[in-house]
């Protein structure tokens, strides 16, 4: 709904994809590993493994210092995320336009991405400074540097509000800049992970990165959000109300960033990478191989076939998605108290993929996937409903509790079915990726996944615009279909209303495209479960 919880799916799918690889390499016999070169971890998970028979067993509490420095590693992580996810709502009570919000949706998809970038991550370092150090010390340094530097910026790119608006331009460049260094400490950390902790307690990565992520990004996005808030803060924390709210996003940038260089420099002086986990093959080498394996892959028909269905497979729900919170904060729902709609769908968000894995461990997990997809799209109706009946239920002191409840009840039963599916694309990907390099295969069918998510979440925000009809009420012989014009018309005594909401035209188009694909391309979707494992393994050269 909101960006800041619609961001959640494109952020479990990151994870997931990131923290897989880690663990299938590790998992892999050194001899398998061979066969694919370094792949992405390849070198430092060979490594591992004889490295921790030699240490023999170890419990987590000899290892709690080293659990608790990857918690705050991955805390750190999501504090960006959360703030990225933040903006589109800030922005949007600024009334910014909807080509605005989908310029900015650009600085969701370096996570994606990353995937372009790892291999020269894991490759290239210095020896005597730590491999993982190498790049987690100078990225967070630049983060919590740029951070303090943007504290004394970000009001000034926010507007004013008195006849400036915000330049959402330089925003996005930050915020891209932000979401690149975040998705490159991560792809340092997440290897990290696997020799910072023995073999048998290497599993808590997996909690660490979960659990720190999700922290991190409540305390970027809705943390930030209902302190920021004038009237939160003055509702619920304040005996005497005041015009703004207790931080600002300059006071929470510079914080942040404050803490960054402080972690950083205790992590630079203190933290040892263990040396006898160091890889001794020429690591550079591997960054062609693994560039030339992720395209050896892609190029075979059952994957490329995958690939071209998971990019378009999600285009019926990017109206939903993308565009469904900023309307309610448009029509006058208060961006913290959506924020906030997060907090009681935590436990729902732990227990339904533990209940929906007992539907896809089986053979065909893509029928999960296609069952629930047409309960998704009508979803998509509901939530165009929820907008059009939002201005009939508020009053003067707001909105009723009962509106709140319908809110948080459609968002749960969307959680359902995006879970349903986003587990079902999971289970999928682990059952057809070559286990000899699943690393880096399963990181690739992820990454096309979370790209089939981003492209049209870009898209609808930039059609509403176009698609939205207006008339100058007031002034005759004036129109609204550009900003000139509407400034025309209100400078003319009209005024710019709005006789065709864009939003509900493309959650029809949406909803339709959506069940044109369900229709004419799921069953070809499930079908792709029904190829033989020869169709999926990659032919490689010794």
């Amino acid at each position: 709904m909101s960006p800041a919880i619609m961001a959640k799916e494109g952020g479990r799918q990151r994870r997931a994809g990131s923290h897989h690889h880690c663990l299938d390499v590790r998992g892999e016999a050194p001899a398998a590993l061979e066969l694919c070169g370094d792949g992405l971890l390849g070198g430092e998970a060979e490594a591992l493994l004889p490295a921790a028979e030699e240490r023999g067993p170890r419990g987590c509490r000899a290892e709690l210092g080293s659990i608790l420095l990857l918690l705050v590693l991955y805390v750190l992580q999501g504090i960006p995320l959360g703030l990225a996810g933040s903006v589109p709502l800030i922005l949007q009570s600024k009334s910014a336009s909807y080509t605005d919000q989908a310029f900015f949706s650009f600085v969701f998809w370096p996570f994606s991405l990353k995937l372009l970038w790892a291999p020269l991550v894991d490759a290239v370092y210095l020896r005597g400074f730590g491999r993982r150090k190498s790049w987690l010390v100078p990225t967070q340094y630049v983060l919590g540097l740029f951070m303090i530097y943007m504290s004394t910026q970000v009001d000034l790119l926010l507007g004013d509000g008195e006849g400036r608006g915000p330049d959402v331009v330089a925003l996005t460049v930050a915020f891209f800049f932000f979401e690149f260094l975040a998705a490159t400490q991560d792809i340092a950390v997440d290897g990290w992970a696997l020799t910072m902790l023995s073999r048998e307690n290497v599993g808590y990565a997996s909690t660490c990165n979960s659990v720190g992520q999700t922290a991190g990004y409540f305390l970027g996005n809705v943390l930030f959000l209902a302190l920021e808030s004038a009237s939160f803060c003055n509702k619920y924390l304040r005996f005497q109300p005041q015009p703004q709210g207790i931080v600002t996003l300059s006071d929470f940038l510079f914080f942040w960033g404050a803490v960054f260089l402080i972690t950083t420099t205790l992590v630079a002086l203190l933290k040892k990478e263990n040396k006898e986990l160091t890889p001794t093959k020429e690591e550079t080498k591997g960054i062609t191989d693994t560039y030339r394996l992720l395209f050896s892959i892609i190029k075979m028909p059952a994957v490329l076939t995958f690939c071209l269905l998971i990019l378009t497979a999600k285009v019926g729900f990017s109206a939903a998605d993308a565009v469904t919170g900023l309307k309610l904060v448009e029509e006058g729902v208060p961006k913290e108290h959506l924020a906030l709609l997060a907090v009681p769908m935590v436990p729902l968000q732990i227990i339904l993929p533990l209940i929906i894995s007992k539907y896809t461990a089986g053979p065909q997990p893509l029928n999960t996937f296609y069952k629930a997809m047409p309960f998704r799209l009508l979803l998509g109706l509901e939530f165009a409903f929820l907008v059009w009946w939002t201005p009939k239920v508020k009053h003067e002191g707001g909105f009723p509790v009962y509106y709140y409840a319908v809110v948080l009840l459609s968002y749960a039963l969307h959680q359902i079915t995006l879970y349903s599916m986003y587990v079902a694309i999971m289970a999928f990907n682990a059952k057809v990726s070559d286990p000899l390099i699943g690393g880096t295969y399963m990181t690739l069918l992820n990454t096309v996944s979370n790209l089939g998510g981003n492209w049209p979440s870009t898209v609808a925000l930039w059609l509403v615009d176009p698609l939205t009809v207006k008339e100058c009420a007031g002034a005759q012989e004036q129109t609204c279909g550009t900003t000139v014009a509407a400034e025309l018309c209100t400078k003319a005594g009209g005024s710019c209303v709005t006789t065709l909401d864009g939003y509900y035209v493309e959650s029809i188009i949406c909803v339709v495209l959506g069940f044109g694909w369900w229709f004419l391309l799921g069953p070809k979707f499930k079908k792709l479960q029904d190829e033989g494992q020869s169709s999926w393994k990659c032919k490689r050269t010794k």
